[in-house]
C-alpha cells in the first residue's frame, strides 16, 4: 500500500501537462489521458468526447487535472463544443462515477478577456506603461463579471459553473485557475500582453502542488494563476491568502516585439 497520491492528466502530452509530470512526478504517481501516450507515465489514448472511453482512466484516480482541450480564442463553435464543453462534462462525469476526490481545471484568463477592451487593462495589453502608475491601478479578481473573449473563454467560463454544479449537487470538489499564459520557452518578452499573463514554469507547478494538497474541506474555488508580473492584470491575492502562494517569478516592462510559435 501507498499513501502517494494518484493524479490523472487529461492533456498530460502537452506543454503543461509535461512540465507538471517533469517537475512533480517524484511526488505524485501521475497518469495521463490524452491523443497521444506520455513516456514513462501510465498512457490512456483516447478522446474526451467519448465518455465511455475515457471512464477506465479514472479508476481509483484521487485527483483530476483537466488541462485538455482546444485552446485557441479563435477556435471555431465545433471543435469548442466537441473538444471543450461536452469533453468538460465527460470528465466531471468520470470523475464522479469513479469516486475521485477533486478536479481542478484550467480555465482561463480569457473568460474574463472582456475586460482588455477598457482602460486601464487595455494600456498595458497596449505597452502604454508609461499611461498608469504601477501598482496603483485597479486589477481584476475573481469577484468581476464573467467577460468571456471568445467561444474559448465561454467554455473556460461554462467549466467553472459545471464544477459549482457537482460540488453542490455531486460532492465533487474542484478548482479552477484562470491560467494567464504558459510559454513554451518560458520567456514572456515578446509582447506586453505576455509581460502581463506570464505564469513561468516553476510557478505553474507550484499552484498544481497547492491545489492537489489544498485540504478536502476546501470544496471549490476560482484562481487567477500568474507569476508576480509587473503590469499584471489579474489581482493573485486569493491564491496566496488562500492556498499560500509564494511566486518564485516575475516579469518586467521590457519587451521586443516578436512572434510566438505555440506547442499544440
Amino acid at each position: 500500500m501507498t499513501d502517494t497520491k494518484k493524479v490523472l492528466i487529461t492533456g498530460g502530452a502537452g506543454l503543461i501537462g509535461s512540465i507538471i509530470i517533469n517537475r512533480l512526478g517524484n511526488k505524485y504517481e501521475f497518469s495521463s489521458l490524452d491523443l497521444r501516450a506520455v513516456d514513462g507515465v501510465p498512457s490512456t489514448v483516447a478522446n474526451l468526447d467519448n465518455l465511455e472511453a475515457i471512464i477506465p482512466a479514472f479508476n481509483l484516480i484521487d485527483t483530476v487535472i483537466h488541462l485538455a482541450a482546444d485552446r485557441s480564442p479563435e477556435g471555431s463553435w465545433d471543435s469548442i463544443l466537441k473538444n471543450n464543453l461536452i469533453a468538460t462534462y465527460n470528465v466531471f462525469e468520470a470523475s464522479k462515477l469513479a469516486g475521485v476526490k477533486r478536479v481542478i481545471c484550467a480555465s482561463s484568463n480569457h473568460a474574463e478577456g472582456g475586460f482588455y477592451l477598457d482602460a486601464p487593462w487595455k494600456h498595458i495589453n497596449d505597452g502604454n506603461f508609461h499611461l498608469l502608475e504601477q501598482d496603483n491601478y485597479e486589477l481584476i479578481t475573481e469577484k468581476c463579471m464573467i467577460r468571456p473573449d471568445s467561444y474559448y473563454g465561454v467554455s473556460k467560463a461554462y467549466g467553472e459553473s459545471l464544477g459549482s454544479y457537482y460540488n453542490d449537487y455531486h460532492e465533487l470538489s474542484s478548482f479552477h485557475l484562470r491560467i494567464g499564459w504558459v510559454l513554451e520557452d518560458d520567456d514572456p518578452t515578446f509582447s506586453p500582453y505576455a509581460l502581463s499573463l506570464w505564469l513561468s514554469h516553476r510557478d505553474t507547478a507550484q499552484i498544481l502542488d497547492l491545489c492537489i494538497e489544498a485540504p478536502l474541506s476546501h470544496r471549490y474555488d476560482i484562481f487567477n494563476a500568474t507569476s508576480d508580473n509587473a503590469w499584471k492584470i489579474f489581482d493573485i491575492k486569493h491564491l496566496k491568502k488562500t492556498l499560500g502562494y509564494i511566486p518564485e517569478d516575475r516579469a518586467g516592462s521590457n519587451f521586443i516585439r516578436r512572434e510566438y510559435t505555440r506547442r499544440d
